[in-house]
Order: C-alpha cells, then sequence, then structure tokens
C-alpha cells in the first residue's frame, strides 16, 4: 500500500540461484553505468569452498578480488570486466558460473532509522505491531524484514504477506507514521542451521527445563535458527547501505522503552566513534496465555530473575561503520563497540516458541512478574495479561536464632548399629526433633525406632512409597514429611541421611552457635566432605566420627558427588516443598527473601536458589560448617550396604565404582571430634535405658550375622579383598588426580600399576566415557 495515508511496503525477494553445485543467496553490482562497471558482491551459502573458483583473471570473466569466508560461508567481489547483465565468475574447473545481480534499492531507506529482522511464520498483526511500537518509542522510519516462511507454512508468504500486512497496517494504522517505508524480502530458500530442528521447539530454547529428557526436534532447515549469514550482508548491500542506522533484532524482540533524555538505539550508534552498539538482550516471557489465545508482545510480563547469560545483537550506522565492515549475526566484524555502552532489548519467548506453554520455555519457578513489562504491556500494548500469583512470607522472627525448633527428616534401611551414635550427635549440637522413615528392614531398625518413638526421642513412620506409584522411597518419604506437624511446626528443617553428620567449627559447635552467626539469614548449605574408610575393613560397634578420620580435601571439584551439599532452612514458605539437597519449587516472586548462606558464611549465588545441589568453586565453604558424609564406612559394612541397595536411587547399584568414588582417604579431619564427649553422654543416657540397649545390641548383632553371611560367598569374598586390596587403598589417596569420565566409568578404566608409580606434582589421568556421573 502506498500513498499519504499509510506505510509504504514493497514486496522483493532474494536473487538467490544454484548452479554448478554452487547456491549463492543473492548478488549486487554496485556503480558504473547499467551495471557494465562498477564493482559486485556475490554472497555464496554456507560450505561454498573458495577453491571453486579461480582468481586468475580470465577473458570474459569479471576479475575477482577477494574470496572471504565468513561463518562457513563465502564473499565474493570484485570488478566488472564483462559488461553487463550477469556477474560471470571464473571457476577452477575451468568453467564459469553466471550468477543475475539484483537490483540495488538502497535510495529506498537512505538516511532512515531501519530495523532488519528475521520472520519465520509471525503474524501480519504481530508484524504490524512491532513496527509501530519501534515506531512510537524509538523513531523507526524502515524495515528490512526478511520472510523465511517455509512453503508448507499455513501462514503468509510472499505477496500474501506483503498484503497482509497491507490490511493490518490500514486497519491499525495508530503509531505508524505516514513515511514509514518497509521492504519484506522473501528467501525463497531455507536459510537454517543444517541439521537443526525448528526454533520453536523448547529443545532449542536457551531456559528450557528437562532438555535432558527432551527427544531432539526432526531436522527443519526452514524454521531452523540462522544458519545462512550472510544474509545480513546481502540485505545491506540491496537495501541498507545508505540507512542513518540499522538495528538487528527478530521479530520476537523490541529495544527496551529509553528512559527520559536517553537517545534511541541509533543515534546512540551514530554517536559512537565505531558506529556500533551492541544491543544486549533478555528473555521475556507470558506467566500463562488465557485458553486458545495466540501470545502477543503485551502478554510477556516475566523475566527469569536467574539468568545469567543473555543475547547479542547489534545497532549500526553504516556511514559512520564504514564499508570494510562486516554485518554478522551477532556483532559488527571490524568494529569495536564501547563494551560500557549497551542498549538493552527484550526478547518475546512466546512469540518466538508460538503454541508451547511458558512451562515448556522457562521453569516457572523462575519467573518473576516484572513492574516495567507489566506498565509496558498495560499501558502501551492496552493488554490484560495473565499475572502470576501474589506470594506471602510466613510471619516470625527475623534472626536465625531465634527460629525455633529444628528437625531433621531422614529414611532409613537396616541401619540399625548406626543410629544411636547419629542420634546423639545430633542431640548434642541441638537438634531437637527427627522424623525417620523407613522401609523393608532386616535388622530391627524399625523396631529400635518404634521404641525410640514411644519414649518421646523420636516419630518413626513406615515408609508410604508403595501407595505412592512413581516416587522412589527417599522421595516418598518427604512428600509425606509434608504433612506432619513435626515438620510444619519446626523452625529449621533439613533432609539428610544417617551417613551424615552436621559438623559445626564455630562457638561451642552448636548449632545456636551456627543460627547466632547467621543474622538474619534462612539457608545454610552444608557442603559434603566425603570421609572414606581410613583403610578399616571390619566392622567395629565403635562411634563413626572416631574410627574414620580420612577425607577428600576440601577444594575436590570431582567426581561429581564430592561437593554436593544439604540445606538447612527455615520454615516460612519461600518454597512448596521438601527434597533430597535442598527445598524445592520456589516460589519466584519471593526470591528477594531468600538469604542463603553456603557453609562459610559467605551468601549463596544467586543462580543456585532455584535448583542448585551443588557447590562450585565459587559457592563452597566450609569455614562455618560441613557435612561430614561417612558413606562406606568399613570394608565390611560396605558390603551389607550394597547388598540392602539404596533408599534413593533404587535401582544403582553400590558397587566398586560407587566405592572407588565415595571413598576419600586423602587428607586427616577431626575436627567432629571436639563434639564427641558431648555425643558419648548422650549416648550414655540412651544406653543407660536397658530396652534401648537391648535394641541396640541387636542390631549390632544382625549386622555382623550378615557380614558373616555375605564374607560366607565367593563373589562377595572377592569383592571384599578387592575393597581392602593394595590398588584400591592407594587410589583413595590420589582420586585428584582423575578427571570425570574416570569416575563415570570406574576403576577399571585407570592402567592397573598406575597407583604404584611415581607420579608427577601436575600428573592428570581421564578417558573418554559416554554418560554422566550419578549420586
Amino acid at each position: 500500500m502506498t500513498g499519504s495515508s499509510a506505510p509504504e511496503i514493497r514486496g522483493r525477494d532474494l536473487g538467490f540461484g544454484t548452479a554448478a553445485g554452487l547456491t549463492w543467496l543473492d548478488a549486487v553490482v554496485q556503480g558504473g553505468a547499467a551495471g557494465a562497471e562498477g564493482e559486485f558482491r556475490a554472497f555464496f551459502a554456507a560450505g561454498t569452498p573458495a577453491a571453486a573458483f579461480d582468481t586468475v583473471a580470465r577473458a570474459g570473466c569479471d576479475r575477482i578480488e577477494t574470496l572471504q569466508e565468513l561463518n562457513g560461508a563465502l564473499r565474493v567481489a570484485g570488478r566488472r570486466q564483462a559488461g553487463g547483465g550477469d556477474i560471470v565468475l571464473a571457476l577452477a574447473d575451468g568453467g564459469v558460473l553466471r550468477v543475475p545481480p539484483s537490483v540495488v534499492e538502497t535510495g529506498f531507506l537512505a538516511g532512515r532509522d531501519c530495523l532488519l529482522a528475521m520472520r519465520i511464520e509471525e503474524s501480519a498483526d504481530l508484524l504490524r505491531d512491532w513496527l509501530a511500537y519501534h515506531a512510537r518509542l524509538h523513531g523507526l522510519r524502515g524495515a528490512v524484514i526478511v520472510d523465511r516462511a517455509p512453503p508448507d507454512s499455513a501462514a503468509p508468504r510472499g505477496p500474501a504477506l506483503v498484503a497482509a500486512l497491507q490490511a493490518a497496517c490500514a486497519a491499525r494504522p495508530e503509531g505508524l507514521p505516514k513515511d514509514l517505508r518497509v521492504v519484506v524480502l522473501g528467501a525463497g530458500l531455507a536459510l537454517g542451521r543444517p541439521g537443526t530442528g525448528p526454533e520453536s521447539h523448547p529443545y532449542l530454547a536457551p531456559d528450557a527445563p528437562g532438555k535432558d529428557r527432551m527427544t531432539p526436534p526432526a531436522p527443519d532447515p526452514w524454521r531452523a535458527p540462522l544458519g545462512e549469514f550472510l544474509i545480513y550482508e546481502a540485505a545491506r548491500a540491496r537495501f541498507l547501505d545508505r540507512a542513518g542506522a540499522v538495528a538487528n533484532l527478530d521479530i520476537s524482540d523490541l529495544l527496551a522503552p529509553p528512559g527520559p533524555g536517553a537517545p534511541s538505539a541509533f543515534a546512540a550508534a551514530r554517536a559512537q566513534p565505531s558506529g556500533v552498539v551492541t544491543l544486549a538482550g533478555r528473555r521475556i516471557y507470558p506467566w500463562r496465555l488465557r485458553e486458545g489465545a495466540a501470545a502477543g508482545f503485551g502478554d510477556h510480563i516475566c523475566a527469569p530473575f536467574d539468568t545469567t547469560r543473555g543475547v547479542a545483537r547489534w545497532c549500526v550506522a553504516p556511514a559512520q561503520a564504514g564499508p570494510d565492515t562486516i554485518w554478522r549475526a551477532i556483532r559488527i566484524g571490524g568494529a569495536k563497540p564501547d563494551p560500557a555502552r549497551m542498549i538493552p532489548f527484550l526478547r518475546c519467548m512466546g512469540i518466538r516458541a508460538p503454541g508451547q506453554p511458558t512451562s515448556a520455555l522457562a521453569p516457572k519457578t523462575s519467573l518473576v512478574e516484572d513492574a516495567g513489562l507489566l506498565r509496558l504491556a498495560q499501558h502501551f500494548f492496552g493488554a490484560d495479561p495473565v499475572r502470576p500469583p501474589r506470594s506471602e512470607i510466613e510471619t516470625g522472627p527475623a534472626m536465625a536464632v531465634n527460629a525455633g525448633r529444628t528437625a531433621i527428616v531422614t529414611t532409613m534401611k537396616d541401619e540399625g548399629p548406626f543410629i544411636l551414635e547419629w542420634l546423639a550427635h545430633h542431640r548434642a549440637i541441638r537438634v531437637q526433633d527427627f522424623l525417620i522413615y523407613t522401609n523393608d528392614c532386616t535388622d530391627g531398625t524399625d523396631s529400635m525406632l518404634d521404641l525410640l518413638q514411644r519414649k518421646g526421642l523420636v516419630q518413626h513412620r513406615d515408609n508410604p512409597f508403595r501407595r505412592m506409584p512413581g516416587l522412589k522411597p527417599q522421595h516418598a518419604a518427604l512428600a509425606a514429611a509434608e504433612e506432619e506437624a513435626v515438620i510444619r511446626s519446626a523452625g529449621w528443617t533439613i533432609c539428610m541421611d544417617v551417613d551424615e553428620f552436621i559438623n559445626i567449627k564455630i562457638g561451642d559447635g552448636t548449632l545456636p552457635a551456627l543460627f547466632a552467626a547467621m543474622g538474619d539469614a534462612n539457608m545454610i548449605s552444608l557442603t559434603w566432605r566425603l570421609f572414606g574408610n581410613a583403610d578399616v575393613h571390619h566392622y567395629q560397634d565403635r562411634f563413626v566420627t572416631e574410627q574414620f578420620t580420612l577425607c577428600a580435601p576440601e577444594l575436590v571439584r570431582k567426581p561429581h558427588q564430592a561437593w554436593g551439599f544439604k540445606t538447612l532452612f527455615r520454615n516460612i514458605g519461600l518454597y512448596k516443598k521438601l527434597g533430597v539437597h535442598r527445598p524445592k519449587g520456589l516460589k519466584p516472586d519471593l526470591w528477594p527473601q531468600v538469604r542463603w548462606l553456603n557453609g562459610s558464611g559467605r551468601p549463596m549465588p544467586v543462580e543456585m536458589i532455584r535448583n542448585g545441589w551443588r557447590s562450585t568453586v565459587a559457592s563452597y565453604g566450609y569455614d562455618w560448617v560441613s557435612l561430614n558424609h561417612y558413606a562406606v564406612r568399613s570394608a565390611e559394612s560396605f558390603l551389607v550396604k550394597r547388598d540392602r541397595g539404596r533408599v534413593n536411587h533404587t535401582d544403582r547399584d553400590q558397587g566398586l565404582a560407587y566405592w572407588f568414588r565415595m571413598n576419600h582417604n586423602a587428607e586427616d579431619e577431626r575436627s567432629i571430634q571436639r563434639m564427641i564427649p558431648a555425643a558419648r553422654a548422650e549416648y550414655a543416657r540412651l544406653l543407660a535405658d536397658p530396652e534401648i540397649a537391648a535394641a541396640h545390641a541387636h542390631s549390632v548383632a544382625c549386622h555382623r550375622a550378615k557380614i558373616a553371611e555375605l564374607m560366607a560367598r565367593p563373589d562377595q569374598r572377592a569383592f571384599y579383598e578387592e575393597l581392602t586390596g593394595t590398588r584400591m587403598e592407594r587410589l583413595s589417596r590420589m582420586l585428584h588426580v582423575f578427571g570425570a569420565n574416570v569416575f563415570n566409568a570406574g576403576p577399571q578404566v585407570i592402567p592397573p600399576d598406575l597407583h604404584l608409580q611415581d607420579l608427577p606434582p601436575d600428573f592428570f589421568f581421564t578417558v573418554r566415557h559416554q554418560g554422566e556421573a550419578r549420586h
């Protein structure tokens, strides 16, 4: 539609073609009379080899001066020698390639501030809203929209898209300047990345959860993320080389509203010595769409609070940047924009991935309503978006030390010999409540816990996992625990196991001392310190904390489990449910209320707040508190543990690979032993009860009987001999030299004599291995 009352929209096609096994996207001739002289540029598709062309002057051919490979594609440039008409290029095989040049129309958008965008199947109404938004808030006066819609698309393409956009602009002219000029450039060929599925699939969405469980979508070269990056240079040469400034965005992208008195992105680019400013994008989302509604810009009112990686694009002033720069997807080659000067933009993911629920594109627990986005939605787009629910934090004392009772939730199976020490230690550090779930016990664990419950020392429950299909025992127990009064009324809660001991290193070693140091923090991570068997072969009815004093170094990033943590947290409604390592189901609008410390009292990184379960170099700490993890104990007790099976990962064998990963004997660490006198006093009080003493003796006897039974089996005896042999004992002191894949694969991949060698200090060993670490 043209004339004084509406924007001028031109439909054009990319001048692509294929010949001699080579594909070009487009070509232009600039300067000279009727194209008979001057310079030419031809833009060839990704995978085009420079060796296909002959740069030696040849009669009847145009002169090739440069062959420039860019992102796997090829730009061929030179001077006309063969007269008007097609560009004639000499090929290395002696043949020639004729490339028809497209008409250069840089005058149509000369001096105008323009957008250059890729469109796949967005509607004409969305295109109209996108143009109106940027015209009103950023002074947009031109645009080139590359139409990538595939031939099988139900969306309009080519002339039909031009007509639809003309109709949309005529129906709603408000906000559209009368002098706006738009080029719709039909691609006509697939521009997507080879072998890649559609960009609208959650697998291609950067924030999408559960990608490790997704099946990658089938390749779709029309709808895949852009793979032919010379399209930018082609659009520049045909339409944009004389524009005032050009911003590279997609139809799903909006330049953020400029602040009062702030220049537009276009003006900012012109003001830079390089002629370029970086556009820094963040992804935004609808909270939810109404039934049957398609996503619009005004639905996007939420953003992830913990995203660390954004999106980069650019805005360039062609005259300022100069002709020797290269327009690429995320930067202008040959230009150095000021890193301190960035212009924000918004990527609307509901438009980029139409038809997908928000929960498939980003975890809902990461999304918070943004007041600026809400204002934009309501006041500019006139939208009534679905807003997220508002959460309320439960009232309670501000200071950690005043929060109330501390409760441990745990699961057990055949742990009878170890219960009393664990209970005594945690009572000594002032844990008040214990909620313990058991299943399938054969050593008196369940009957002992029934006894301890009758005496008011613990709460014991049968694990309900058989009544909760699909849940493993530990997860079933945690789900049930959420309804228990002892947990609902607790001030502090932690989910941990009977082979884990809280080790407080400040004050008098008790929880009140830890809480006093925490101030108003409401969570603290207790990073595992993996303790090995200390070469103890035989089971003894002695304190675990006394027998096993060798452990992993503090700085130990491998195996994957070494820096796992458990979390002591306040029950104030920041999260929806209990989790094995930390509470889960963050109420995202409450995330600013999370005050989470690491084991050295330093704030945890924000990206851990939602779903982290293991420490990193940036987040580990042991100065205040750690969680001593005695995962293997003695070699004999490990036989029983392996025979019993795991309480959570029930499908995973605790064999040699598990022993290798968890049996760390590198350093001597005895700080927890200052609590042994207090723990012994509690232990003695417990054993002073004849019934408790008898229950303990029964479990010890059952444990010893099971050891004897297993040791009588040849396979178990051989396994025991391997655990206690010289090789495994020496390997337990050198685990720091192995890469993650060694722990994933198991000790069988290690050279059999490595433990006997005198290794240099910087020695490192790894292997190729498929799979991930399991915990």
